[in-house]
């Protein structure tokens, strides 16, 4: 069949499912680019999403747009503690290192941009399968409708039905614990950023400023043991000036990096974003990879879409190199500093230099392999003294 016949056959070029961040920035690349996009959304935007919305400001270089009107806070600290003690201070580098966004916001805003480049979102529409018919894509809809595309990009989150019957992916991805909080109140310290490491067994807890609050969440990185969130809150949030009781806990699942995986599908499907399992198995960042994916997605679907074959490949190859290749350090330094945390904290945050390297990390300036070699050198030759 010819190019204008099979796209005589369809909706459109490219049906996104999800308009998370992810999502809607593959939809916006790919509609910047002249594609033909349907960007689908199973509730309506704003809509709240658990996160506690850090943001390394190296992001803005993948948009021609300016991000900051969804950018909550711009912090410039960081403070780590063990057990909300032993206090270590870290000046982030340069100007605008890491933002807090609310992640209402900005998934709205990116959809916009979509929007404005051409994008047709379509809003409370929740889909329920992907079946790849012909030449094209079909996407059924709760509601019963069919829509078809010559391509999909599948972004809808960490609990994603659509990877595994795509083959798209992790088979079996692995799911950090974690529960966060929004509470409103005063924000003491609107430019600093708190990472615990104490309090949670094999993980961390956080406290990211924003505007009139705290976004706060705890999470655990490796072993099967229940997260006890409450037993940490009852002690981190009175740490804040805020009663225990604060806020609304919501269970936010973490589809954490865990081994290269294909992440295309030759007929023209990719996945992006947490359905990819792209957070940082480490320090949990989600949205770096998230915008990255969706941005690396887009050019590759363009290509393919313009009679590159093998242009989705080189999407799976370019995320296992900017992010895939840092996230294995980052692993390997997980399983051992969270198997150790007293000593980890010791070794690998309160040593002169490491501070600003997790601060480096943090703003994108650095990677986990630049580290990872010296840290866990130090952390298993700890073990074995001990």
């Amino acid at each position: 069949m010819s190019v204008a016949a099979a796209e005589s056959s369809t909706d459109t070029d490219v049906i996104v499912v999800g308009a998370g961040a992810a999502g809607a920035a593959a939809a916006y690349h790919l509609a910047a680019r002249g594609r033909r996009v349907r960007l689908l959304e199973a509730g309506r935007l704003p809509r709240p999403k658990p996160c506690g919305g850090g943001m390394a400001a190296s992001v803005q270089r993948l948009f021609p747009f300016d991000l900051t009107p969804a950018v909550d806070r711009v912090i410039t600290k960081v403070r780590f503690t063990w057990c909300l003690d032993d206090p270590v201070m870290a000046e982030l580098p340069g100007e605008a290192p890491f933002w807090i966004v609310r992640r209402s916001r900005l998934d709205q805003f990116l959809a916009e941009q979509a929007v404005a480049c051409g994008t047709d979102l379509l809003e409370a529409t929740a889909v329920e399968a992907i079946k790849r018919e012909g030449n094209h894509w079909r996407v059924h809809t709760v509601g019963g409708a069919q829509l078809s595309a010559r391509a999909v990009v599948i972004a809808d989150g960490a609990s994603s039905a659509f990877t595994h019957p795509l083959g798209l992916g992790s088979p079996q991805p692995r799911f950090a614990s974690a529960v966060s909080v929004e509470v409103e109140g005063e924000v003491l310290e609107p430019d600093t950023a708190h990472f615990e490491f104490g309090l949670v067994r094999h993980g961390f807890s956080w406290a990211f400023p924003r505007q009139g609050g705290l976004s706060i969440g705890v999470g655990s990185f490796i072993g099967r043991e229940p997260l006890e969130a409450e037993a940490v809150l009852a002690r981190l949030l009175p740490s804040f000036g805020l009663p225990p009781g604060s806020g609304e806990r919501r269970v936010c699942p973490l589809r954490v990096w865990d081994g290269h995986h294909r992440l295309h599908h030759e007929a023209g499907a990719v996945v992006v974003g947490d359905a990819a399992s792209l957070v940082d198995p480490f320090l949990a960042e989600g949205l770096r990879p998230a915008l990255l994916s969706g941005t690396r997605a887009a050019e590759a679907l363009d290509r393919w879409l313009g009679g590159e074959t093998k242009a989705l490949a080189g999407y799976s190859d370019s995320l296992r190199t900017e992010w895939g290749q840092s996230m294995a350090w980052g692993r390997r330094i997980a399983q051992v500093f969270y198997r150790l945390p007293r000593v980890g904290y010791q070794l690998g945050v309160k040593r002169p230099t490491a501070p600003r390297r997790i601060a480096q990390i943090l703003s994108g300036e650095m990677g986990y392999g630049d580290i990872a070699q010296r840290v866990i050198r130090r952390l298993m030759f700890s073990r074995g003294q001990g």
